[in-house]
């Protein structure tokens, strides 16, 4: 008997990895693809605000949109509905994947996962410290966290773009440390970018949490049943004075990870395969349309804006690779990790590379870190100048070790 039971757990972890490897494989094909569109809607954006029309985008994203619920009217902005309502559902997907990667994929490990959790501190710290050098006046040191994310759509779109000769080991660690520069992102900005908190607000979104625990203690599946309760979490957060797209992150943290009877799949992959494609190829091309807009010649760069600019894209360009590439190294060095089976120091260069597109989450954090509208634009200026070049090295790298890659495959 002792000898079958290898084989009834193979048996039962064979599907498991099938299953795991094919969410990733989809994800990584609507990331790659969404970087593209996201591209386009980037593209869009900055000719808009720069032609004749220039007037009307603004206009279009101040129109205000009333939410009335019987007597009660709550009235804001479309740019407020895209910014902090639609990508809750952003944050939501967000929430989940680190929940499935946590549960069984590279974050379920410590082995596995301390190489890029080091990787990507090491990813976080240098940039700041760069935009920080250059930026430490009153006013302008409120934008260190912008150049410390890495967008996960692009650089996956422009690893994808160098073919299937890079490992997938390659592509794992990426993944992995974008995946990472999220949940250092979120903790950021629930900790150094809300003010004003109120307890009162706190208490609704826990009263929102219990129910949504509640929902799913009685084996409640259908999503729609879980759409009044996370608004109530947003509306919390939001009364607490926390960013309310935080609510996406605490229900996708808390999405079940195991199926349930007569479930073929559990609800966090579930659910997160049907919003990704949402996600995607609508919110975030919506978000980078509302948001990408910089018109260039209304912009000035004077009175130290001109800092915030060259910092935020110095610290993405050169502060990213420096700060993943050093602490990899660092920790292979001094045994504390290793790299994994067809990750090479040039692929490592490579991830580093990748990491300094900050497109999405770095447009998102600087509009928490400023109000002041001149230097906002000019953060988001620091934001494309620094993302392009981050493109840029990285399709040049990437030729090449792709070229090298072959090379070493058809000898």
């Amino acid at each position: 008997m002792n000898d079958q039971r290898p084989g009834r757990d193979l048996s039962k972890t064979k599907p498991l990895v099938a299953r795991a490897l094919t969410t990733l494989q989809q994800f990584l094909h609507v990331e790659a693809v969404s970087g593209v569109v996201l591209l386009v809607a980037a593209a869009a954006a900055l000719l808009w605000a720069n032609s004749p029309l220039a007037h009307s985008y603004h206009d279009v994203w101040n129109l205000p949109i009333p939410l009335r619920l019987g007597e009660f009217i709550f009235v804001k902005s479309l740019h407020f509905w895209i910014n902090d309502g639609l990508m809750t559902v952003f944050f939501l997907v967000v929430g989940m994947e680190i929940r499935r990667e946590i549960h069984e994929g590279a974050l379920s490990r410590f082995d596995q996962a301390i190489l890029p959790v080091l990787a990507a501190c090491g990813g976080v710290i240098v940039p700041a410290l760069i935009y920080l050098s250059l930026n430490a006046a009153a006013g302008r040191d409120q934008g260190w966290a912008i150049p410390t994310a890495t967008d996960i759509a692009f650089a996956v779109g422009v690893l994808a773009l160098l073919g299937r000769s890079i490992p997938t080991n390659v592509r794992i660690f990426l993944l992995a440390l974008a995946i990472i520069d999220d949940i250092i992102a979120v903790l950021i900005i629930a900790l150094f970018y809300s003010s004003g908190l109120d307890s009162g607000g706190f208490v609704v979104a826990s009263l929102g949490i219990l129910v949504v625990l509640g929902f799913q203690w009685i084996g409640l599946g259908s999503a729609w049943a879980y759409v009044v309760p996370a608004a109530i979490v947003w509306a919390g957060l939001l009364r607490a004075g926390i960013h309310p797209t935080l609510a996406g992150v605490v229900l996708g943290l808390i999405t079940p990870v195991r199926s349930a009877r007569r479930e073929i799949e559990p609800p966090v992959t579930r659910v997160q395969t049907a919003l990704h494609p949402w996600v995607a190829y609508a919110i975030m091309p919506l978000f980078a349309l509302a948001n990408a807009g910089v018109n260039f010649t209304g912009t000035r760069l004077a009175d130290g804006a001109q800092f915030v600019t060259f910092g935020i894209a110095l610290a993405l360009c050169a502060g990213k690779p420096v700060g993943v590439i050093g602490a990899t190294w660092l920790a292979v060095r001094t045994g504390w990790c290793r790299l994994a089976p067809g990750v090479s120091w040039a692929g490592v260069c490579l991830i580093g590379l990748l990491a300094g597109i900050g497109f999405t989450m770095s447009i998102f954090i600087a509009m928490l870190a400023f109000t002041d509208d001149k230097l906002l634009d000019a953060a988001k200026l620091g934001v494309l100048f620094g993302s392009l070049i981050s493109v840029t090295l990285g399709l040049g790298w990437g030729a090449k070790y792709a070229q090298r890659l072959k090379r070493e495959t058809d000898s």
